[in-house]
C-alpha cells in the first residue's frame, strides 16, 4: 500500500510539468543611410547635411524614423520583433533617437551598436526587448584587410545573450564589404571578411557543447557566392544536418524568379540573409528555427512601380539628391524561433 501510495505521488508530482512555446521573432533590416543632421567632422557624413549634397533636414530624418517604426511594427504584426538587427546606421545617437523620441519607443527597445572605422561612419545594430532577451556578453570584431588597397569597413557585431528558457543565443549582425567598384574587383574584401566571421562561430562550436548561432546582415553577396558558401561553409539545409554546421536559411531561394531583398538592374538578389547553426534546425531542440524558414517581407509600401525595368522595385528614401519619402532600397527579412519553456 505505501509504495502504491509513493507511487501515485511522484506521477502526481511529474504530471504538473507544463510545455509551452514562447514565439521568438528576429528581424534584419538595411535601413538605408540613417543619418542624423549633425557634422563629425572624423567622418565623410558631408552629404547629409542641411547644406550637403543630400539636402538633409530635421523634417525628412524624422520622417526616416517614423517609417523605421513603420516597417517594424508590420513585421511584428500583433507582436514586435524580440531582436531587429540593422545596418547602415549612423551611430548611436540615431538609435537613441529611433527607440526614445519616435514612435517606436512604445516597444521599449534597447540597443547595442558598434563604432567601426568605416569611412562614412556608418554601423551595424542590435535592437532588443529585454523581457525576451537579456546580453550576456558584447564585442565587435574589426576586419583587418590584408591588401593595403582595400579601405575600412564595419565591424561585425556578437551579442551573447539569454532567451526566456536560460538557453544562450550567439548572434552576430554583419554588414559586409560592398559591391562598388565591381563584383570582383571587390570580392577580396568580403571573402576575408566572411573568414573572420568563420573563424568566430569555430570558436562558439568548440566552446559550446549546443551552441545557437544566428547571423544575420546584408552580405552583398549570395548566399552561393565563395565567400558564404566556400570560406563561412553555409549551405543548404538538407539532410543529414550538423550540429556544428551552418545553413543559410535562403540558399535554396536563389533560384526562384522574383525572389531577393534587393533590385539591381532589374533583378532581384538576395542580399539579406540569415544564417543558422545546425542544431536551431532540429526540432527536438529547445529552441529551434520554426518550420526550418525566413521570410522577405514584401509588404505593398515598402514597394513601388518599377517603369524602367518591370514589375515592382524598393520605395527608398531619396533617389540620388532627390527625396521621395520612402524607406529602403532593401526589403526587411525575418524569422521566427521557437522557445520551450518547461514549467512546474
Amino acid at each position: 500500500m505505501r509504495l502504491i501510495i509513493l507511487l501515485g505521488s511522484f506521477l502526481i508530482v511529474h504530471s504538473v510539468e507544463v510545455v509551452s512555446q514562447n514565439n521568438f521573432r528576429i528581424m534584419f533590416y538595411n535601413v538605408e543611410n540613417l543619418f542624423d543632421i549633425h557634422d563629425d567632422p572624423l567622418k565623410d557624413d558631408d552629404d547629409f547635411l542641411p547644406d550637403g549634397f543630400m539636402k538633409w533636414t530635421s523634417w525628412k530624418y524624422r520622417e526616416k524614423l517614423r517609417n523605421i517604426t513603420r516597417v517594424v511594427t508590420a513585421v511584428g504584426g500583433m507582436q514586435s520583433p524580440a531582436l531587429v538587427g540593422l545596418c547602415e546606421i549612423e551611430n548611436d545617437s540615431v538609435l537613441f533617437d529611433l527607440t526614445k523620441r519616435s514612435p517606436l519607443r512604445a516597444q521599449d527597445y534597447a540597443y547595442i551598436t558598434t563604432d567601426s572605422p568605416d569611412e562614412r561612419g556608418i554601423d551595424v545594430a542590435l535592437l532588443y526587448q529585454r523581457h525576451q532577451f537579456r546580453p550576456l556578453h558584447i564585442t565587435e570584431y574589426e576586419i583587418r584587410f590584408s591588401r593595403k588597397n582595400i579601405g575600412p569597413t564595419r565591424n561585425i557585431l556578437h551579442v551573447a545573450g539569454e532567451v526566456l528558457n536560460g538557453d544562450t543565443l550567439d548572434l552576430f549582425v554583419c554588414h559586409f564589404p560592398s559591391r562598388s567598384g565591381g563584383q570582383r574587383e571587390t570580392e577580396p574584401a568580403r571573402l576575408e571578411t566572411a573568414a573572420l566571421l568563420k573563424n568566430k562561430a569555430d570558436s562558439l562550436f568548440a566552446l559550446r557543447e549546443n551552441a545557437h548561432i544566428v547571423i544575420m546582415g546584408d552580405f552583398n553577396d549570395h548566399p552561393g557566392d565563395k565567400s558564404l558558401s566556400q570560406i563561412l561553409e553555409a549551405g543548404s539545409i538538407q539532410p543529414p544536418l550538423q550540429r556544428d554546421k551552418l545553413y543559410n536559411l535562403f540558399h535554396h531561394r536563389t533560384k526562384d524568379p522574383g525572389f531577393g531583398s534587393y533590385k539591381y538592374q532589374g533583378k532581384w538578389e538576395v542580399l539579406d540573409q540569415f544564417i543558422v547553426s545546425g542544431n536551431l534546425l532540429m526540432k527536438e531542440n529547445s529552441i529551434h528555427v520554426k518550420n526550418n524558414e525566413a521570410h522577405i517581407f514584401r509588404a505593398d509600401f515598402l514597394l513601388e512601380d518599377d517603369e524602367k525595368y518591370y514589375g515592382k522595385k524598393t520605395y527608398r528614401t531619396n533617389m540620388g539628391p532627390r527625396y521621395i519619402g520612402g524607406f529602403s532600397d532593401h526589403l526587411p527579412i525575418h524569422m521566427d524561433l521557437a522557445v520551450i519553456l518547461r514549467h512546474q
